[in-house]
Parts: structure tokens; sequence; C-alpha cells
């Protein structure tokens, strides 16, 4: 059995107050409570204060370029089945610098979990607006508002037919909880927009501002109805829908290649002296 100590308790480098906080609590509580052990998960990361919640618990990390998470867990997925692969950056490197790759992990549907942090702005370059800033955020960058209109990732993902789609508030740990835990369940690609605040450079939408207007789906709400989850990500305002918005049964993007269901590739036979062999046959 593991518990939430095998994730270890490192110092961290998030002013006080910071949405990663909880999220990084409730991740290795989640795992825990899945009976995960350490070595069985890889957490893959780009750039950013929300990349860096890898850094601050026990399991296999891979963090890389900005934007570029998302094809690295994909690549490490294919090759290694039995990991349970999680990502977690922030909403520019996920929809701005990766949003091409956030676009191709959804047609795919590989089985990777998608955490995004999402605080409406980019917190360790100083409080630039990001893409899901809203139009008009006054930052040190554009003094005279963001002019451009806020990315709306729920939206897109479930126009495109994305396996699971949720959305969760870091205030709320216990929702988040289940959210992460039925995405990691999901057999394919499941995103999980964790909106939380950044108590440094956004004042507007701060811990307070989230908590009075994200709401639970009510239980009798279906996910796997397309037109209706449409509907519910496009909500925002003075109330804002957390939970599964959409879910459906595609098929995983490993079931059409069935040259590698009986053994993964990180469990293949060398064939490098074969490969030698075959080479030099050319010179």
């Amino acid at each position: 059995m593991s518990c939430v100590a095998d994730f270890g308790n490192y110092e961290t480098a998030w002013c006080p107050g910071c949405g990663n906080f909880p999220i990084l609590e409730t991740v290795k509580h989640t795992f825990a409570k899945k009976n995960l052990n350490p070595k069985d998960i890889l957490l893959v990361s780009g750039i950013g204060q929300s990349a860096k919640l890898p850094h601050y618990l026990n399991a296999n990390v891979f963090n890389g370029l900005h934007g570029r998470a998302l094809p690295v867990a994909t690549a490490a997925k294919m090759i290694n089945p039995n990991l349970n692969v999680v990502v977690h950056s922030g909403e520019g490197c996920n929809y701005g610098e990766g949003g091409n790759h956030f676009l191709a992990a959804i047609r795919r549907n590989v089985n990777i979990t998608l955490i995004v942090h999402n605080n409406q702005i980019y917190g360790l370059t100083k409080g630039q607006a990001s893409p899901t800033s809203d139009q008009g955020t006054i930052t040190k960058a554009q003094p005279f508002g963001a002019p451009s209109s806020p990315f709306n990732p729920l939206a897109v993902a479930i126009s495109l037919q994305a396996g699971f789609v949720a959305r969760s508030f870091s205030g709320n740990k216990e929702h988040l909880s289940d959210m992460i835990s039925k995405a990691m369940d999901y057999q394919g690609f499941s995103l999980v927009d964790v909106l939380m605040p950044c108590v440094s450079f956004n004042k507007v939408n701060n811990f307070l501002w989230y908590k009075n207007r994200c709401k639970e789906i009510n239980s009798s709400y279906d996910p796997t109805e397309h037109a209706n989850a449409l509907q519910m990500a496009m909500q925002w305002g003075d109330d804002i829908p957390i939970g599964v918005i959409y879910q459906n049964d595609r098929s995983e993007y490993m079931t059409h290649f069935p040259q590698i269901q009986s053994e993964s590739l990180c469990e293949y036979v060398s064939y490098e002296n074969q490969f030698k062999d075959v080479l030099n046959q050319y010179y």
C-alpha cells in the first residue's frame, strides 16, 4: 500500500497563497488513494511555475521545453503503456506555446492525463496576459488591456471530441481529487483544467473570485451529450461549472497498432547486432 509520505515533502519556489500548493497536495493524496507507487508514475511538464510541480514530489520526471510536454508524454506512454503518465503545466504552456500539441493529443487520444494549472496569467515571467486572460485584462505588458478574446480550452477540446474533459478549482481539493482520479481511470486522453489564483500577478481572478463562481455540476447532467457539453463549456461569468463536462468512448490510440499489443516497446529484445550486420552489407 502506498501513502502520501511516499511522494516526499520538498521546499518549493512558489509564492505563499499560490494555487499550486493545494494542487500538489491533492495530487499526492490522489496517487496514494489510487495505491500508486512513485516508480509507476511519470510526470511530464514544460516551463512555468506550474511546471515545477513534478520537482516537488517523488516520481519519474521529465521536465522539458516550454509547450512541449505533451509529445514527450505521448511517446513515453506508447513505449511503456504500464506507466501512469500525467502532464502538469500552466495554461500558457499548454494552450499558448503548446497549442498545436494540445490539438494533436486530443486527435490521437493516447492514454495520458493532462492537468492544466489555469490562473489566467503568465506567473513565471512576471504577469503578462495568457491565452485564457479575460479581454481587457491590464498587465505591465498590456497597460491598455489585453486585446485578444480568451481561449476556451474546454470548448475546443469538446469540439474535437476529446475523450474526457473536466474542470475543477484548486480551492476545492475533494472535488479536484475526484476529477484527477476519474481522468486517470479514463482509457484515452483526459483533460482536467484547474482554475487557480496567482496571488502575485492576477489581482482580479483571485481565490474568492473563483470560490464564489465555481459551481459543481448537477448530478443529473449527462456528460456524454456532445451538444449539451459544448454549451456547458461556454458558460463563464457569475457561474462557472466544474465537474466532468464531456466524456465519450473513443478508441484509445494504441488499439490501432496490433503489432505492439502483446509486448510494450520498452520490453522488446534488442536486435542491435543483427542491425549492424545488415548495415555492414552496404559498406
